[in-house]
């Protein structure tokens, strides 16, 4: 799963939450690519999720001292739950509820995602309310960027990154096993809608300091192609028969 240091801070950690919440602590979970056995980018985060039986300011105040030595290590901080909002809340963070259950150690307690009913036409429905936000802010943001390369370039490899994750969620709808990194989640989703891979793959080169456009043009083009694809993708997820989520 993780290294033997990371093992030992999580460890810790639970012992740290144990003493703080007492009875009150249900579970610890590790989720995301760190859980999934990712260990090839050194940089994952260890994303926790934390599920109380309660959750007063009381007991958040109190998890400030064991989380000061968790943020010191680098890490993120848990997400909190209580055991009742787990259960109500799937049908509203279907996206990262299913990366969770799909990609998840249970480090302490029960396996909060036993109870957790998870809908495809609830996660549909967020996939394509997310895709659609990120295409509508894609577009306003060339605005400004059309006329600068290096703007250009920055806005397609922060956006891609951001749609990357969504892809996840694409796949999932359509049960497939989304791959952990990013670029692979966007390769798997453009062989399976038949998608252009070009634009994309352009745009991981200059991403990891490869060869920019050389001109306006070239970047204006390149962005016009990546547009045309994301599009594509809302499209097919718009399209995507009720009959098949169930």
């Amino acid at each position: 799963m993780v290294n033997t240091a990371i093992k030992e801070s999580l460890s810790g950690l639970v012992e740290d939450l144990r003493a703080t919440h007492g009875d009150n602590l249900a579970s610890v979970v590790l989720y995301g690519s760190a859980a999934a056995g990712d260990n090839v980018e050194l940089r994952s985060d260890y994303n926790l999720l934390i599920a109380l039986k309660r959750i007063t300011p009381e007991d958040l105040r109190q998890a400030q001292a064991p989380m000061r030595e968790w943020q010191r290590l680098g890490h993120p901080l848990p997400v909190y739950f209580t055991v009742e909002e787990l259960a109500d809340a799937a049908d509203v963070f279907p996206i990262e509820f299913h990366q969770m259950a799909n990609a998840r150690v249970v480090l302490y307690g029960h396996d909060p995602f036993e109870i957790v009913e998870l809908s495809k036409e609830n996660l549909r429905h967020q996939t394509e309310y997310e895709l659609r936000s990120k295409l509508i802010q894609l577009r306003r943001l060339y605005i400004p960027a059309s006329v600068s390369i290096e703007k250009l370039c920055d806005l397609m490899t922060d956006s891609l990154s951001s749609f990357a994750a969504l892809f996840r969620a694409v796949l999932m709808l359509h049960g497939k096993e989304a791959p952990i990194s990013k670029p692979d989640c966007v390769r798997a989703t453009a062989t399976l809608l038949h998608l252009d891979p070009k634009p994309f793959e352009r745009i991981f080169e200059f991403r990891s300091g490869g060869n920019l456009p050389t001109s306006e043009k070239e970047a204006n083009d390149l962005f016009g192609a990546y547009l045309f694809q994301i599009e594509q993708v809302v499209a097919a997820v718009d399209n995507l028969p009720m009959g098949d989520l169930r």
